[in-house]
């Protein structure tokens, strides 16, 4: 599988990835912020905390079906119809915030301040809970070198993105 199939393919959780932070930024809807953790506690410590929302969830699984649904009418190998293009991203774009969350879950667990680095958890956890979630879709035709490609690649990209935002002022650290 090549570097340019691996990008494409696992673009929707990608997209599921960034489209809490974007749609934040839309009024009236930024207003829904229920966390999913209901603000419940283990061990004294938030769940999740309270960046971890409902509203985050709900719009990157939107995003990744709509994105994969694009994909789709472009060009997307051994899907066979809409319906499980929108399902694979789905998948994708759940898993990538799932994944998130749980690293969220064990990161207040060892008490690391929100937003701390915390390497390489922060950068894997979106791509290992988007490769498990959508296991069951993917796992008759993609082989084993395209789920390490995807891990590779994608780590790279979260690095190299991170940096990049650093240097532009929008992240406080590069990693």
């Amino acid at each position: 599988m090549t570097i340019l199939a691996v990008l494409w393919l696992f673009l929707p959780a990608g997209i599921a990835n960034m489209a809490p932070v974007l749609v934040n930024k839309i009024p009236l809807v930024n207003q829904w912020n229920t966390p999913m953790d209901f603000n419940a506690s283990w061990r004294g410590v938030r769940v999740f905390g309270p960046h971890k929302t409902w509203r985050g969830l709900l719009s990157g699984v939107v995003f990744a079906s709509l994105f994969a649904a694009l994909q789709y009418f472009i060009y997307l190998p051994y899907v066979t119809s809409l319906a499980q293009a929108m399902l694979l991203g789905g998948l994708l774009g759940l898993g990538a915030l799932l994944g998130d969350a749980i690293a969220s879950f064990f990161k207040r667990q060892r008490r690391l301040p929100s937003g701390a680095p915390w390497v390489p958890v922060d950068q894997t956890d979106y791509i290992v809970g988007g490769l498990l979630v959508s296991y069951p879709l993917i796992s008759s035709w993609l082989s084993i070198g395209g789920f390490i490609a995807i891990i590779l690649t994608y780590t790279g990209l979260h690095f190299l993105m991170s940096y990049i935002g650093y240097r532009l002022g929008f992240k406080s650290q590069p990693i």
